[in-house]
């Protein structure tokens, strides 16, 4: 998620405190400013959680407390922590990541930036020799060693992404 900053006097800074307060928080108030300004449905703009957080009780059978601990362990995550998870995604806040799941997401992203800047490399090669009156010769394996990188990309992806909270189901 982006983040939006702005300087402004401190008299408008207090005065934007106060009439904040009253909205549910000076992010809150932004973000529905500025989805009125682009006309943006509700749904396009993610409502963060406002407020200090309030405890509540669930109750679980001893079976199900150790699938938790299981679940949460495997995930790197704590039992409440992967409990809020699952809730916040049912929600429509964003979904937490695990620590390791972080990291595979960093890395397919910077793999996946790496594969556009080389698909860009051959599409400049490609005008240029047209513009210059030559074919360029397409290296078959070469493409299907980048559509191999790029399908084991994307299946680490919807691995990182698989279970998240539900987040991922395989149908999206």
């Amino acid at each position: 998620m982006a983040l939006i900053s702005l300087r402004v006097s401190d008299e408008v800074a207090a005065e934007f405190s106060v009439l904040a307060a009253t909205q549910g928080g000076k992010s809150a108030l932004l973000r529905r400013l500025i989805a009125d300004a682009l006309n943006a449905p509700a749904r396009r703009i993610v409502a963060l959680p406002v407020g200090r957080p309030e405890k509540v009780t669930v109750r679980f059978r001893e079976s199900e407390m150790r699938q938790l601990a299981e679940v949460s362990h495997q995930r790197g995550m704590t039992r409440t922590g992967w409990i809020v998870a699952l809730v916040r995604s049912r929600l429509g806040s964003p979904v937490q990541h695990s620590p390791d799941e972080h990291a595979a997401l960093r890395a397919i992203v910077r793999e996946l930036n790496r594969i556009g800047g080389n698909i860009n490399q051959i599409a400049r090669a490609a005008n240029t020799s047209v513009l210059q009156g030559t074919a360029v010769a397409p290296d078959l394996s070469a493409i299907q060693e980048a559509k191999l990188v790029i399908e084991t990309e994307l299946a680490q992806l919807r691995h990182a992404l698989h279970g998240n909270a539900d987040y991922w189901d395989g149908r999206r």
